[in-house]
Order: structure tokens, then sequence, then C-alpha cells
């Protein structure tokens, strides 16, 4: 009885900041201003604006969770094969960004990228002519991929260092090659860690709005700006509850997808 005692501070941590608020998401998703029950809150992402809006979140978090995926595995390969361990210094620098405030990582690449900022400068100080770098979706993607990655890196890198040697050399007594190793040994049994990682980025990717606010500016609207919009500008928490129960569907998948490639917790785990 004790222990289940210390148990009391999380449940009520749980309650309070995850459960209730979660209740309260659903009950104005659900809801119209008069309190009536009503769907038209949900499917109003079928509207024009809002399906325009959750198909080019969709299409910007894909790329870059691709674009994770391809940074992050090789790297991940290398540590792994050089016997850096997870308390290495290593290591330590790609967890550091994850230390600092998410919206200063992104205030940095807004400096670096808007009009006058540094890259622009380095170029016209070696008389190149100046890109139009910020407000785009290559500054978002660029944003995504940034401070997304460690959530890539991590759970492959977790995995890999699982694999046995022994499994790798056996591969290659039999005669298969690098890439018949890669694909047929290392990616199978490092699954766990993919799938993990992808949604660690995918689902933030998705419902973000700092990273679109900053470096996308105003004209570039993300499912994650209308939510964001339809709770703070317009206080129509029903319509922005209800738009946000359409991503809770992409939040389940992920969960689903982790249930059932990462049942022991493998990548998640570091």
């Amino acid at each position: 009885m004790s222990k289940k005692l210390l148990s009391g501070p999380y449940l009520i941590w749980m309650a309070g900041f995850t459960v209730i608020p979660l209740i309260l998401i659903l009950y104005y998703g659900l809801t119209d201003r008069s309190g009536a029950f009503t769907m038209a809150n949900v499917v109003s992402i079928a509207t024009a604006e809002h399906a325009k809006a959750l198909w080019l979140s969709m299409g910007l978090s894909l790329v870059s969770t691709v674009i994770c995926l391809v940074l992050a595995y090789p790297l991940a390969m290398i540590l792994r094969k050089r016997n850096v361990g997870k308390g290495s210094f290593v290591v330590f620098i790609f967890i550091l960004p994850m230390w600092m405030n998410f919206l200063l990582r992104t205030l940095a690449w807004q400096t670096l990228l808007e009009r006058n900022g540094v890259i622009n400068g380095i170029l016209t100080a070696l008389r190149l002519p100046t890109q139009s770098l910020i407000n785009t979706p290559g500054a978002i993607i660029l944003g995504m991929v940034y401070n997304f990655l460690p959530f890539m890196v991590l759970p492959i890198y977790n995995v890999l260092c699982k694999i046995d040697d022994n499994t790798i050399y056996a591969a290659q007594d039999l005669g298969a090659d690098f890439w018949q190793t890669l694909f047929r040994i290392w990616f199978p049994l490092s699954l766990p860690g993919v799938i993990s990682g992808i949604t660690m980025v995918f689902v933030p990717a998705l419902t973000t709005f700092v990273i679109s606010n900053l470096l996308g500016g105003s004209k570039i609207l993300l499912i994650g700006n209308v939510i964001e919009q339809e709770f703070t500008r317009g206080s129509n928490w029903h319509l922005g509850s209800g738009l946000s129960l359409v991503l809770m569907v992409f939040i389940l998948a992920s969960m689903a997808l982790i249930a059932k490639y990462d049942k022991n917790g493998e990548g998640t785990a570091f």
C-alpha cells in the first residue's frame, strides 16, 4: 500500500494536466456554443481552407521525416561503429540542443534566414545574389529537421547498439555484401527504433505552429496555425477543439505503430 501511495503525485499530475484537458477538448470539439452535440467542428476539416492546411502540413511533415531518417540512420551507424557510448561527449552534443528552449532555437534560424540575416550577409560579402530563404516551405522544413533530428537519431542509435556483432559477422561469413547486410540484417533488426523515430518526428512536425509562424510567416498556414488562431484570435474553442480531435487520429495511429513494432520499448528507452 505504501508503494502504491508513491504513485499518487503522478496520478494527480496526469489527471490535472493530461486527462482533464483531453476531456475538455473532447467536450468542446463535439458541442457548439450552446452546448448542443454536433459533429460540425470535426467535419469542418473537409472545408477547402482547413483541408489545404492539413495536406500542406502532412506534406511538409513527411518530407521532414524522410530527411531526418536519411540523415539519422547513417549517423547512428557511424556512432555505433565507433563504439560511442551512451554517456560519451558525442552523444551529449546531440542531446544538448534539446536542453535549449525550442522557441530560442527557432528564432536563431530566423536570424540566419531573414533577408538581412547572416546567410544573405555572407552571400553579399562574396558578391553573390541574395536568396529569399525566410517565409518559404523550405525554411519550415529546415526548422523541423533541425529541431526534431535528435528524436530520430537517438531511438535508432539505441536499437543499433543492441544488435549483436556476431549476427553481422555471420551474415558476412555467408557472403552478404554491405547492401545485403544493411537491408536484410541492420534495417529489419533496427525497425523498432526507426518506427519510434518516425513517429517522434512526424507527429510533432504535423502539429507544430511555432516553426511555421517564425520561419513561414503569415504566408504559409499549417493545420497547427489554424488551430492556434481559432483558440487565440477567433476565440472559437469549439472549432479549434474539433480540428484538434482530427489530429488525435494521427497520434493514436503513431501509438498503435509503436505498440506493434516496438513492444519492448527498445526504440523509446534511452
